[in-house]
């Protein structure tokens, strides 16, 4: 018998197994939201018309525990969840859906963590489209990933132009604090260190992004250059160079970025590929500095900013305040040109 077909033999019983485990668990996971559901909407109905309370809970989950002890996670705390699930949920069709599909901790930790719907969508379709664990949730959560994504980058003319599907695929402010970086710290360790931690380096970025390469030589004439990090985003088809900086954004940064970018699209990009893009990684930087330094570079780049400790919340929602403030104002005087 031959071993390799053998062994495609085998690889492919496992992945029935596997294919059917993960069917089951998802088959278990909808009735369990289904019970949990239709347990909250019984108690919430019950509240408002016969005007059950504490107490009704309280001896409805000793009933249950009573009438068999294997039922495990209904407690009167966790049908007070169920009922809170119901509620929020039974009057947004749209999140319906979503919720059904993710496990019961999951919907646990959206609920009692997000403020808003809105809040709660982002976090809801985040975690199907990236397919979060537990872990991985709640990491996104401290790092404000949905206030943060309220925030675009300041982007080249260009990249709008060659990349019109570019959506959030990129981030204004980048949170590395899983690294463990001193205040003090080189590029070559930056740069070590997002390779030695790639896995959180990606859940960051997005999982759309594949990891390439580190100082990635390019060689042009008889000189070698180097990219710091190269990746390829799945969903715009494009190589994208990471140069990183310890420092603020200075305007003379771009020259070697886009002169990496274009040794990329003329030696590297594939033909069915779209044109290359490049992020300058600073550890600070001037927004109107960027605008200025962005507004004629022919280049597809952008500018982001990365920080090594978790984002202050009132910060952050002070500087979202300001660009809708200024957003707001922008509006109004367009408003008032249109009338004159």
């Amino acid at each position: 018998m031959d071993i390799l077909t053998t062994q495609q033999d085998f690889s492919e019983v496992l992945m029935q197994i596997q294919q059917a485990r993960q069917k089951v668990f998802a088959q278990v996971n909808t009735a369990l939201i289904d019970l949990y559901w239709h347990i909250g909407k019984t108690i919430s109905h019950k509240v408002q018309t016969q005007a059950w309370g504490k107490g009704v809970v309280s001896e409805l989950a000793c009933y249950i525990a009573q009438s068999d002890p294997s039922f495990k996670g209904f407690s009167d705390k966790n049908l007070w969840r169920m009922k809170q699930f119901y509620e929020t949920y039974q009057a947004d069709e749209k999140l319906v859906l979503p919720v059904w599909e993710l496990p019961w901790t999951h919907n646990l930790i959206i609920l009692s963590r997000c403020k808003t719907l809105e809040e709660r969508e982002y976090y809801l379709k985040l975690t199907l489209a990236d397919k979060l664990s537990k872990r991985e949730l709640e990491r996104q959560i401290d790092v404000l990933h949905f206030e943060r994504s309220l925030i675009s980058p300041i982007l080249s003319p260009a990249v709008r132009e060659l990349h019109p599907t570019i959506g959030n695929a990129f981030k204004d402010n980048y949170v590395l604090e899983f690294l463990g970086l001193p205040p003090a710290h080189s590029e070559n360790r930056l740069q070590k260190a997002l390779v030695q931690h790639m896995k959180q380096f990606i859940l960051e970025l997005g999982k759309d992004f594949i990891f390439v390469g580190e100082a990635f030589r390019l060689q042009v004439g008889n000189q070698d250059f180097f990219i710091d990090l190269l990746f390829f985003h799945r969903g715009l088809a494009a190589l994208v160079a990471f140069e990183l900086k310890v420092g603020k954004f200075m305007p003379e940064h771009l020259g070697q970025l886009n002169f990496c970018l274009e040794a990329l699209d003329r030696d590297v990009k594939k033909p069915h590929e779209n044109p290359s893009i490049g992020v300058l990684l600073c550890r600070d930087k001037d927004d109107e500095v960027v605008e200025y330094a962005l507004s004629r570079n022919l280049s597809p780049a952008l500018i982001a900013q990365y920080q090594l400790q978790l984002p202050d919340k009132k910060l952050l929602q002070a500087k979202l305040h300001e660009l809708y403030a200024g957003e707001e104002a922008l509006d109004w005087e367009t408003h008032q040109e249109d009338k004159l």
